[in-house]
């Protein structure tokens, strides 16, 4: 298993591999073949950025069972998707900004797929050979507009509204992971990934067949109940077994 970090030494970033509190450096691809160098960063030294470059972040909505029940509708026969830009993604410690006139900020924890190659139309049996791995995803929303005509592009879109990070772990099962949600250091979700409607081959299979997928897009996969509302000052931690905390603050 292999927990991939892109980081700031203050050379420019970087990929690496975190074993422990040390971060190796690692030359070639991570898309591709990759070698480990021969010495390691320790973990404080360095800022960790969000762990890729994805070009575009696909999100789905209402994917977990508990959701569903709670707001008693109906099972969705397919997956409901919207788009985030690159420019909504942040890395761990960063600031989520709350734009000017929204009073209602919401956090989502959220398993978030990593892909690793260029794939089109692929079918769910060949999907999980097209995973890189998976990471922590916090789908940050601006609710005023949601309850507004649900533009959810305007409420979703702006910057610094996807913080993911602090790894990409290679070696889980995004299908059966516990996924939990901390706001100031209350535990506010708590449930597993085994509760998603559409699992994780299902969904990139999905989006595939609708839009061509670049190494290092991302696919948030929804949230369990349990989200809330922001504001300056708080601290939220997405954590997800296998992968780690994704930890960023509010101004």
């Amino acid at each position: 298993m292999a927990k991939f970090v892109r980081f700031e030494s203050g050379k420019g970033p970087s990929y690496g591999v975190l074993e422990g509190d040390k971060i190796f450096p690692v030359t070639g691809s991570i898309f591709g073949d990759w070698e480990k160098v021969d010495f390691a960063y320790n973990k404080n030294e360095v800022k960790l950025l969000a762990p890729c470059e994805p070009t575009k972040v696909v999100c789905v909505g209402t994917n977990y069972r508990e959701v569903i029940e709670k707001k008693g509708a109906e099972v969705p026969a397919e997956p409901v998707i919207f788009l985030k830009p690159s420019t909504s993604v942040i890395g761990p410690e960063d600031a989520i900004v709350i734009p000017p006139g929204v009073k209602e900020l919401n956090f989502e924890v959220e398993l978030v797929v990593v892909i690793k190659d260029k794939i089109r139309c692929v079918t769910p049996e060949e999907a999980k050979d097209h995973i890189l791995g998976y990471t922590c995803g916090n789908d940050i929303t601006a609710k005023d507009f949601m309850e507004k005509g649900k533009p959810w592009t305007k409420a979703k879109g702006y910057d610094t509204f996807m913080p993911v990070g602090p790894c990409i772990a290679t070696d889980v099962d995004g299908d059966s992971l516990p996924i939990r949600m901390y706001h100031n250091g209350k535990l506010v979700q708590d449930s597993n990934t085994s509760n998603m409607v559409f699992g994780v081959a299902e969904l990139v299979s999905f989006v595939s067949h609708i839009m061509t997928l670049n190494p290092g897009d991302m696919i948030s996969t929804g949230t369990p109940p349990g989200k809330g509302a922001l504001k300056p000052g708080d601290v939220v931690e997405a954590e997800i077994e296998g992968i780690g905390r994704l930890r960023n603050y509010v101004k």
